[in-house]
């Protein structure tokens, strides 16, 4: 593999050049990452801490907070100090690990969006059988299908990546390493893998999108006959499910889901799949979820009334 390549690190290019346009980001997104672990990181810990850890959707929560936090700290903590920085490079061996980092916990994240939509379409059309359905069992082998769904999904773009000859120019045009753009910095015809990568991840995230859509559908329908209580709660539920979705699927979709080359618009795209959305996560499930606000102030004020009676 060593005679394949000259190339022992890589240049990101980055956003921008602009210094000003580098500042102003470096600001914005550490604070979109430090709230972007706050957040998901209050909802590991109040579900884990509460009785809602029992139950299937609050469990599965738990999961996606845990794969948000790390499928952006894949990524976000070198953007950042790159943004400060002078020569953004990275070497071989973190790129890769950067590539495969970003698939796996990608795409264990969009499983776990998937489970969780069965777990509500479950909830809302099967109430009775819920319970029967979506015990601890099923729940754990679900969580672990995710798990190996993801790295079902990112061993494969490894390892093209990983044959891939790179013996040119080094300068990648992004802020982290992917394969789309390692495609360019090749020297040799990609068009092949370019195919292979599109059939992968496009693919992936273009089914699971069609899986969530005809399911939120099915739920939708089915509440027709629900009480207006009834249809409330759960819309209110399947409103935050849906929300995520379109954040975090219709960048996915743009960036993977076309002929295998890249456009500068890739790196704003990104952004929305890689920080936004994940930061925005927390947000959305706990804003209008009642259950979940109960769950942290009986968490939190407990801790501090412990602490408290501690002192």
């Amino acid at each position: 593999m060593e005679s394949q390549r000259n190339t022992s690190e890589f240049v990101l290019l980055g956003l921008s050049y602009d210094q000003n346009v580098q500042i102003f980001c470096f600001v914005l997104f550490l604070f979109c990452y430090v709230a972007l672990l706050a957040g998901n990181l209050l909802i590991l810990v109040s579900i884990r801490c509460s009785p809602l850890f029992h139950q299937p959707m609050y469990y599965f929560l738990s999961h996606l907070s845990c794969m948000d936090i790390c499928y952006t700290s894949s990524v976000t903590p070198k953007f950042i100090a790159d943004l400060r920085g002078g020569t953004k490079t990275i070497s071989y061996g973190n790129c890769m690990f950067q590539v495969f980092a970003m698939h796996f916990f990608g795409s264990t994240e969009v499983f776990v969006l998937t489970v969780m939509a069965f777990d509500r379409y479950v909830a809302i059309c099967k109430p009775l059988h819920y319970l029967l359905i979506m015990n601890r069992t099923r729940c754990n082998l679900l969580v672990l299908a995710a798990w190996a769904g993801g790295a079902l999904h990112s061993l494969p773009q490894l390892s093209m990546t990983i044959q891939l000859p790179f013996c040119g120019p080094n300068e990648i045009d992004h802020y982290f390493c992917d394969i789309l753009p390692l495609l360019k910095v090749a020297c040799t015809d990609t068009y092949i893998t370019g195919v292979l990568v599109v059939a992968n991840s496009g693919l992936v995230a273009l089914v699971t999108f069609v899986v969530l859509f005809v399911s939120y559908v099915i739920i939708l329908f089915s509440l027709r006959h629900r009480s207006a209580e009834g249809r409330h709660k759960a819309l209110s539920t399947c409103g935050s499910h849906i929300t995520v979705v379109i954040l975090f699927f219709g960048p996915s979709i743009f960036a993977y889901l076309r002929p295998p080359t890249t456009f500068p618009q890739d790196k704003i795209f990104a952004l929305f799949y890689t920080i936004i959305a994940p930061m925005f996560n927390p947000l959305i499930y706990t804003l209008r979820n009642t259950e979940m606000k109960s769950a942290m102030r009986k968490v939190w004020c407990q801790t501090l009334f412990s602490k408290e009676a501690h002192n």
